[in-house]
């Protein structure tokens, strides 16, 4: 019986004792079975730690309720504010919405700014609108430059090839008025082709945050905390490290990215970071430079004798920030998760 007794959960009586996670759950045992909605609301995550808050909170006084009951109505009206994000946002149109309309809706708030498809491509670098447009028919082409902006529209043809850019150009000269279908169909290729992988791009959650933290760490340090992470939560551990960037996936650069991250980069560094880089993506980097600068840096890198590990880890880490910021920047484009996660140009 003493031991029963010594076993009982003892009464809670005092709120301020209570962690965020305990008062959510003093709050929706409150509210009963009648308002079971409020916990659609919540993520896997969040369901999951109030759960067990609740599983293991005992007895909670009358007194503890009224207090928090209070403070939670009180929080609600007092300032009247309330935080908005795109995952706050995305998870109240999918309460309503079916699931593919709600994704066409927060790509196009993620996508470049602008009321219409036109103002959006506006907005966005011409070396990335030129490198979609280069594989398009030139009357397309044609027709989308007559919709932006004149500035925009020239600084679009200078980034597109020569002769593919002249004969768009002639078409723009001989062009005549484009039916509205044409238009249509036009503009849903590119919401569907073009924007919908540019919004992908700029997508951000906390597991990409934390690619990101991961990236700068070094190896070891690396390692470690993915190791204990596989230990506590194998799911986050392993989407980490798929959006994790690291060096050698500067190997999906194609010649032209790969020539505007060397304009980019510190010689000095360069050669650091090649030195421990594997055979395939030395070469790439070599081939994509003069026959001059590629003889000159290889002669370099041979009079650096050994290196230390930690040296090359820093200039390899250095040189993946620059490719995000290229990318950031539009100048190269980071393809979304759903893509290969390859750098186009």
């Amino acid at each position: 019986m003493p031991a029963r007794m010594a076993s009982k959960k003892a009464s809670v009586d005092d709120a301020k004792k209570l962690s965020g996670p305990e008062k959510a759950a003093v709050i929706l045992l409150a509210l009963g079975e009648d308002h079971t909605r409020l916990w659609q609301g919540l993520d896997d995550d969040e369901v999951k730690e109030i759960s067990q808050a609740m599983a293991s909170l005992g007895t909670v006084s009358a007194g503890v309720v009224e207090e928090l009951m209070v403070e939670f109505v009180s929080g609600m009206s007092g300032s009247g504010a309330v935080m908005g994000s795109f995952e706050q946002t995305q998870r109240l149109l999918a309460s309503f919405m079916p699931p593919e309309r709600v994704e066409g809706l927060m790509e196009e708030i993620r996508g470049p700014a602008g009321r219409t498809m036109w103002d959006k491509l506006g907005n966005v670098n011409e070396a990335v609108l030129a490198n979609y447009l280069k594989n398009e028919y030139p009357q397309t082409v044609a027709v989308v430059l007559s919709k932006v902006k004149p500035d925009h529209a020239a600084r679009v043809l200078t980034s597109l090839p020569e002769d593919f850019a002249l004969e768009c150009v002639q078409r723009m000269l001989r062009m005549e008025p484009v039916q509205r279908e044409i238009l249509d169909k036009i503009e849903q290729t590119l919401r569907t082709e073009f924007m919908s992988n540019l919004a992908r791009t700029s997508k951000r959650d906390s597991h990409e945050m934390m690619a990101d933290i991961f990236n700068s760490f070094d190896r070891q340090t690396e390692a470690r905390f993915i190791g204990a992470l596989e230990e506590r939560n194998r799911e986050s551990a392993e989407r980490i490290r798929a959006l994790m960037f690291v060096f050698e996936d500067l190997s999906k650069l194609d010649p032209g990215g790969v020539q505007t991250l060397l304009r980019a980069v510190e010689k000095d560094s360069l050669g650091l970071a090649l030195k421990g880089a594997s055979e395939p993506l030395r070469e790439m980097f070599f081939t994509n430079m003069s026959e001059r600068a590629s003889k000159i840096m290889r002669e370099d890198m041979e009079s650096m004798g050994p290196v230390r590990l930690k040296d090359v880890d820093t200039a390899q880490m250095a040189m993946v920030q620059v490719a995000k910021d290229l990318a950031a920047r539009g100048e190269i484009m980071l393809a979304g998760a759903s893509g290969d996660d390859e750098l186009i140009y």
